[in-house]
């Protein structure tokens, strides 16, 4: 687990052991923006506290940056803030919530007590394409730049700072994940987050990273649908049933 990173004026992001998941701060007028709230109530309380030793004020304002549940599963932690996140987002918590729960505790099982008394919250401030926060003395842009490790990826760019929460739509230290992907679509995402690209970009999971490395993996998603193996086995499993999946449905 890292400490705390400043990568640009009071914006903060730490990188936890577990999943190697990165959460993020986003400072604003009276309070902090939090970027995801991690996989369970225990993590939750954990990073809340790690919230509260930055002294940047309490959360008042928390995004979600996609639906799976290592990173929405803390949400009910921080109410009564309001959450931000893509509709489909809620939509997808709400109808697979509970077997999104049974699929969290058998890849963590020894957090499954933790997990099995999760209060499951969905986003309740919804987005289909764009919102601006007002945090004060800055805003906070959420955008949908298309379908790419989901149907509802949220890139939360906080523009004077120059910095991109990328969720898992960018991973560093280990492959993209295709179970619920978009192969076909996600270069093309990719591309669009790459034009926005000033500063530091916060990958899901990993380390910090930058616009050579967003290039670098979307050329790697872009060669695996076309058939490349560039991926590991079982990853290249997933893409080519997630290839063949989309354009099965795309056809019918």
């Amino acid at each position: 687990m890292t400490g705390w990173e400043e990568i640009g004026d009071r914006v903060w992001t730490r990188r936890y052991e577990s999943l190697s998941l990165r959460a993020g701060v986003v400072g604003g007028d009276g309070g902090v923006l939090v970027v995801d709230t991690r996989s369970h109530r225990g993590e939750a309380a954990e990073l809340a506290a790690d919230v509260a030793a930055l002294g940047a004020g309490p959360v008042r304002w928390v995004a979600n940056t996609h639906h799976h549940w290592d990173h929405v599963f803390g949400n009910a932690t921080f109410r009564p803030a309001p959450i931000w996140g893509h509709a489909r987002c809620a939509e997808l918590l709400a109808s697979g919530g509970e077997q999104m729960r049974v699929d969290a505790a058998r890849y963590l099982p020894a957090a499954a007590a933790e997990i099995a008394a999760v209060e499951i919250v969905p986003p309740d401030r919804l987005l289909t394409e764009r919102a601006s926060l007002d945090l004060g003395w800055r805003r906070v842009e959420l955008l949908h730049l298309g379908r790419g490790h989901t149907d509802n990826d949220v890139v939360v760019a906080v523009p004077d700072a120059a910095v991109l929460f990328a969720g898992d739509l960018v991973e560093q230290g280990a492959p993209p994940a295709f179970d619920d992907a978009f192969p076909l679509d996600w270069p093309a995402t990719l591309d669009r987050l790459g034009d926005l690209v000033a500063g530091p970009v916060v990958p899901g999971h990993g380390d910090v990273v930058d616009a050579a490395f967003v290039r670098a993996q979307r050329d790697l998603i872009a060669a695996a649908v076309g058939g490349a193996d560039v991926f590991p086995a079982a990853t290249m499993a997933d893409v080519r049933r997630r290839v063949a999946w989309q354009r099965s449905t795309e056809a019918a």
